[in-house]
């Protein structure tokens, strides 16, 4: 007796999602979900000085494994079948999804908080030229003088300690090419040709990038600190904690993926800049950081930035979605009579 599948879950009417799905309801709450996981992060650190970030990596990866699957049994999205290329592609964008964030954390060691984040915030710049390189891509003067306030504004918010090493700076600036290659990858798996639905992506990413994590914290030595950390400080508030993390690591992936395949590359890394800095403006709020005038001023700047960048997006999409008006009129076919034929035709008397 075959099983029958379940049928996957309708959200309302196709109207009702057609007016929620559209891209800027995903960047929204990719926004949301983005600050939200940071500000819980920080909560951890200070409340349990829970200091493995490699552990809450891998945390975040398997609670979206194992979301991805629990929304695959429910029916939600069909995954894929892939051959065995198709199966190497996705080891392939795991391995770069852990490698960007073993480099990031390795460079924060060698270079300032500072310097870090104004290399990070070059992320469109080589999003662009990835995107021009390999996949042909054009960019209007427009969306080129958008991104000029966006970068000046990051730099300005960020002003402060700009101290690095020489393997420091090479290793924040291979980072930003691996963090601009992920997410042109990201949305060429889901676009391209693979068409994986945003949840089958994250299925099939999401354990292999876990088996990673795992080994790097190995290597580092931060696992044996885990086990000491668990036999002596570990509890049910702690794990509860862990747990409702994972679970919003396992939305915001999701989102971003999402957000990622309805706008495109450079969308998402110019999003990313804008949350950089909306980080700071919930760090001066809820955590009481002072900043001085240069980075208030940045932070004014970059949102502004991400307004213009916004408008051009927006513009020029429409304008692509606008039929075309001929500039002249398309020919009669062979047999026809013209406009004035017809008038003739009509004004004509039958005589007796």
């Amino acid at each position: 007796m075959l099983k029958e599948r379940p049928v996957p879950l309708q959200l309302g009417n196709a109207a009702s999602r057609a007016k929620v799905d559209t891209s800027y309801t995903w960047l929204a709450m990719y926004f949301f979900l983005n600050l939200s996981l940071t500000i819980y992060n920080k909560a951890i650190l200070s409340t349990f000085h829970f200091s493995f970030p490699w552990t809450l990596t891998g945390i975040h990866t398997l609670c979206s494994g194992l979301g991805a699957l629990t929304m695959a049994r429910l029916g939600y999205f069909t995954p894929a079948t892939l051959g065995e290329r198709e199966n190497m592609v996705m080891l392939m964008f795991s391995f770069l999804y852990t490698l960007n964030i073993a480099i990031s954390n390795v460079s924060l060691n060698e270079v300032s908080v500072a310097f870090h984040q104004v290399v990070r915030a070059m992320t469109p710049v080589f999003t662009i030229a990835i995107s021009v390189a390999f996949l042909a891509k054009r960019y209007s003067g427009k969306t080129y003088l958008a991104l000029l306030p966006l970068l000046m504004g990051v730099y300005m918010a960020t002003v402060g300690d700009y101290s690095y090493t020489a393997m420091g700076f090479f290793l924040t600036v291979l980072g930003t090419v691996l963090a601009a290659t992920k997410t042109v990858v990201t949305n060429r798996i889901q676009v391209g040709r693979l068409q994986l639905h945003p949840l089958d992506l994250l299925l099939r990413m999401s354990p292999l990038a876990f088996v990673q994590t795992v080994i790097f914290s190995w290597m580092k030595g931060e696992l044996d600190d885990v086990v000491s950390f668990c036999q002596t400080e570990m509890s049910w508030k702690l794990v509860f904690a862990l747990l409702v993390n994972g679970i919003i690591a396992f939305f915001l992936n999701y989102v971003s993926f999402t957000a990622n395949k309805k706008t495109s590359a450079l969308t998402m890394t110019v999003a990313a800049n804008v949350k950089q800095v909306l980080s700071i403006v919930v760090a001066v709020t809820v955590f009481n950081t002072t900043i001085g005038f240069l980075n208030g001023l940045g932070i004014m700047i970059t949102l502004f930035g991400g307004g213009c960048y916004s408008y051009v997006e927006w513009s020029e999409k429409n304008q692509r979605a606008r039929p075309m008006t001929p500039a002249f009129p398309p020919p009669s076919p062979p047999g026809a009579a013209t406009p004035s034929e017809k008038e003739e035709l009509l004004s004509v008397r039958v005589v007796n």
